[in-house]
């Protein structure tokens, strides 16, 4: 056993060894890394410490929950459609395809990618507004996120790998390349997306994208994405940071703004958000109400936004259903008043 043992840590050693010889000097190595907030010792540690966080998340409840919520399309029914889950792989692919050019450590931008959306609502962004109108300091998927790590499911994840699952929205400073890379693979993934999903809807059509960004990227999907890619690897190679050619990130952001303003905001889209929104503002005034008995009002809103932010589009929608609609008392229909007419009538 204890050689078994020393074999085993040898592989640990070799796989971070490895990391010095092939990647990037400004990669994130695991030996540096600021650790966990409880230190742990494995029995057998043939992972390095990036690799135990991406087992984490990727064996989670919270991960697992991602394949019923809404990406943009709300409970989608055609398998086609992406979901929070199917989004998340894709991040995951795009993100690895750039560390691996930029020779930056695959695990941890693997890690961030699958954990980077773990507290998003049901119901996508129209769900997340739902609770930031309902909660006096807002609510943000990328702060929930981290809260499901550390907390609902107390991962005890590397310092590293929840700064990038923080800073993965924009507007934030990652502390790493890595996350840097996830920042920017999340962005061109449900840009490219969530353009063939409308597409596929018959929300919009290729050529309905502005002309120059169509000539630009061009308007077939696979060389869209990959000319995304190639501009950031391009620009950043042999660089401590990451970053978009200006020209690049110039045309990515005219067409976000497009997206936003022909399919986000939709009003055939809007109406059925109004709906959903409409679901998870009932069930937290239901729930709001039925705690209070139990909890003090200040830990309340906390409580109930960890629950209604982990549901998936379906499981909302059944206990909307459960707690608002009216049930008939039979679960089948009965000619039991028919019949009982009939046998009068020959009486």
């Amino acid at each position: 056993m204890i050689n078994m043992k020393k074999e085993l840590q040898t592989i640990k050693d070799e796989l971070e060894q490895r990391e010095y010889e092939t990647l990037s000097e400004y990669a994130t190595k695991c030996k540096e890394s600021k650790g966990r907030k409880i230190p742990r010792e494995d029995a057998y540690p043939i992972r390095t410490e990036f690799q135990r966080d991406r087992d984490k998340i990727l064996h989670s409840k919270s991960f697992r929950r991602l394949k019923h919520k809404t990406q943009v399309f709300l409970s989608p029914y055609n398998d086609h459609f992406r979901t929070r889950l199917t989004h998340t792989l894709e991040v995951s692919q795009i993100a690895r395809t750039m560390a691996r050019a930029l020779r930056l450590n695959e695990d941890l931008v693997e890690a961030i990618s699958l954990g980077h959306d773990l507290g998003h609502t049901a119901f996508g962004h129209c769900g997340e507004a739902a609770l930031n109108e309902l909660l006096p300091n807002g609510f943000y998927h990328n702060l929930q996120s981290v809260r499901v790590v550390e907390h609902l499911e107390n991962m005890n994840l590397c310092k590293e790998t929840v700064d990038g699952i923080l800073t993965h929205s924009w507007g934030y400073k990652p502390k790493t390349p890595e996350a840097q890379v996830v920042q920017y693979a999340d962005k061109i993934a449900y840009i490219n997306h969530d353009i063939e999903d409308s597409v596929r809807a018959g929300v919009i059509t290729e050529s309905d994208l502005p002309k120059d960004c169509r000539e630009y990227f061009s308007s077939n999907q696979s060389e869209r994405l990959g000319k995304m890619i190639s501009d950031i690897i391009r620009t950043s190679m042999g660089k401590p940071k990451v970053a978009m050619s200006e020209e690049g990130w110039f045309y990515v952001t005219k067409l976000r703004e497009w997206m936003f303003e022909n399919v986000y905001l939709d009003p055939v889209t809007k109406a059925e958000e109004v709906k959903a929104k409409n679901i998870i503002k009932s069930l937290f005034e239901y729930y709001t109400e039925k705690l209070q008995a139990y909890y003090k009002n200040e830990d309340i809103p906390q409580l109930i936004t960890d629950y209604i932010s982990g549901m998936s589009d379906s499981y909302a929608i059944r206990r909307y259903q459960d707690l608002f609609i009216p049930k008939p008392l039979a679960d089948t229909t009965s000619d039991e008043a028919l019949f009982r007419k009939i046998k009068d009538e020959i009486h």
